[in-house]
């Protein structure tokens, strides 16, 4: 919680006052009791004090429980404020963190489990800091307060009371490591079944169909449901004994306590008054200490939250912003790859001493077998990964050296897999670039060849596509993901099976688009098709994470290589085109 407790301490004032409203209504609810009993039962109804005391001693209670009511009212604001505000704080900090951290990172946690953390674990952080602080507080300042009266009454009755919270406190600490526990375990649970909603909810649901597993993949989520149950039961079970336990104990200590100040009344050392009251602070003992048993048993689960989420703000940041970083104001796109080695995490090594050289203007191809390390160099290039050893370098700088941001605005990426937002045509084509003119959305959509198919959608370039794009064609998707690139007007370019989703018209149409986009941009394109690897000044073959063949396509085919072996292996579809 530690971590979690530094995002309070901005808004200290009004943590300050929170506490000093709850301070006022202790100092309130403890006094009436005394009152009750002192003034009330011994001073008017046995001594007889006439009906004007009496009058006035109701008044003053009233005007006492009014100001109470407007100390509660503060109490209640600026304790919620701190926490919804903290949690708030907490929530963006988490997300932004997650933003900073690599590709690698990602690629090795589920996503179901990183939304469960900033969803479930931070609603449960949310709710004990609004809820479970003000009453762990105040609780304590109310019983705080009703120990100062007891001993003031009659000490040796106070004492007996107290032999029994040692008891309580011990109950409460044997019930709250194990409702912790079982708090992590719930809500690891509640992860595991986010992580199962997110892959079958989204793109997966079509392969499950396809494949026809709804029933398997029912089972799967029936099983970790039930698992889910059974800890939160589990969870229940301990809430629910701790809560009548400390109660028991609470109870017989309210018995013992009647039977001896019984006896002193009788005895002429206790006033029937100070017993009645003393009787009261029992009776409200009760309110505060099952109070506090049942703020630490959620204390623990958000301790449980708290550590969860604490585990990703530990997490480092491999790609971290250098300090005086070199800003790429406009570079002319020369891009070099010297000695690069690079591994994943507990991994084998996927590229091997790659020595390459693109010039400015160039387009280069990069073909192989799937798992040459295509993808992985090109993604070096924006730094989603940094090399193991060795350097990629942009116009002769290092990459390591140079503001990230400046890096990123002078590359454009078309991945294989289209990466469109649940908001409008419009703004996904504006991604990465929002100021964009409406011309400029409307003539990079026309290079992309989706003007046309834009404009026939219901309402054109402001229709909402679905998640993830789910209301276009794979193809359509592509073409957006292209227009977003050509807007970004890049100057190094990265297709990475830019056109593996069109078909051979929209593809040709495609062609001639990328071949102006391209013109003057350093381009590494990732393809299959060989109308598009075609295209390119030079071709790159891969091999096991090394650079085996380079060259034009005609001059690779000579060298009855690797590239060639490719070639005549390679599929042709309907119209007899060969894909490597």
């Amino acid at each position: 919680m530690k971590r979690v407790l530094e995002f309070v301490r901005p808004y200290w004032p009004q943590l300050a006052g929170g506490l000093v409203c709850m301070l006022l209504v202790a100092a309130i609810n403890t006094s009436v009791p005394y009152i009750f009993g002192k003034e009330v039962v011994d001073k008017i109804l046995i001594a007889g004090g006439g009906t004007s005391k009496l009058n006035l001693l109701a008044g003053g209670i009233i005007l006492l429980y009014f100001v109470k009511g407007l100390v509660f009212y503060g109490q209640n604001y600026l304790m919620a404020f701190v926490a919804n505000r903290t949690v708030a704080d907490l929530r963006t900090r988490v997300y932004s963190h997650l933003q900073d951290l690599s590709l690698s990172f990602h690629e090795s946690v589920r996503t179901g489990d990183l939304i469960s953390r900033l969803t479930n674990d931070l609603n449960i952080l949310q709710n004990t800091l609004a809820v479970n602080l003000v009453e762990v507080v105040s609780n304590g300042l109310w019983l705080a307060g009703i120990l100062l009266y007891i001993f003031f009454i009659h000490p040796q009755m106070a004492l007996i009371t107290l032999i029994t919270l040692p008891l309580a406190a011990f109950a409460t600490n044997v019930f709250g490591k194990k409702i912790r526990s079982v708090g992590h375990l719930a809500q690891e649970k509640a992860a595991d079944l986010t992580a199962i909603l997110s892959e079958t909810l989204g793109e997966a649901v079509r392969v499950v169909k396809a494949f026809t597993m709804e029933k398997a993949e029912l089972e799967r989520f029936r099983k970790e449901n039930e698992r889910n149950f059974a800890a939160l039961m589990r969870n229940v079970q301990l809430n629910s004994t701790l809560v009548p336990v400390v109660e028991l104990i609470v109870t017989v200590s309210v018995i013992i306590v009647l039977w001896f100040g019984g006896k002193e009344v009788l005895a002429g050392r206790l006033t029937t008054g100070e017993l009645f009251s003393f009787l009261i602070y029992l009776a409200m003992a009760m309110g505060p200490v099952n109070g506090l048993s049942r703020s630490i048993s959620a204390w623990q689960q958000a301790r449980a939250a708290a550590e969860r989420v604490e585990d990703v703000l530990a997490e480092p940041v491999e790609i971290s912003q250098p300090k005086n970083a070199v800003v790429l104001e406009k570079v002319r796109g020369q891009v070099t790859f010297e000695n690069v080695t690079f591994s994943y995490p507990q991994g084998e090594e996927v590229l091997s001493q790659i020595n390459l050289t693109v010039q400015p203007g160039e387009i280069v191809a990069l073909v192989g077998h799937s798992g040459a390390g295509k993808t992985t160099l090109v993604n070096l290039l924006p730094r989603f990964y940094d090399p193991t050893s060795g350097r990629v370098l942009v116009d002769g700088v290092d990459l390591r050296q140079v503001d990230l941001n400046s890096l990123r605005k002078q590359l454009g990426l078309v991945p294989q897999e289209v990466v469109l937002f649940s908001t409008t045509v419009y703004e996904n084509i504006a991604f990465g670039r929002p100021e964009a003119l409406e011309e400029e959305i409307y003539e990079a959509a026309k290079l992309a060849n989706a003007h046309e198919f834009i404009m026939e959608l219901p309402e054109g370039y402001q229709t909402k596509i679905g998640e993830r794009g789910a209301f276009l064609s794979g193809g359509q998707r592509q073409r957006i993901a292209i227009a977003r690139a050509i807007l970004r007007d890049p100057k190094i370019l990265i297709l990475d099976e830019a056109t593996s989703a069109l078909d051979n018209e929209a593809e040709a149409l495609l062609q001639e688009a990328l071949g102006r986009l391209m013109r003057g941009r350093t381009t590494f394109i990732i393809a299959h098709r060989l109308s598009t690897i075609m295209q390119a000044d030079r071709i790159i073959v891969l091999e096991k994470g090394k650079i085996v063949e380079e060259g034009k396509h005609s001059e690779l085919l000579k060298k009855n290589g690797i590239y060639k072996k490719l070639y005549e292996a390679g599929l042709r579809s309907e119209h007899n085109e060969e894909v490597i």
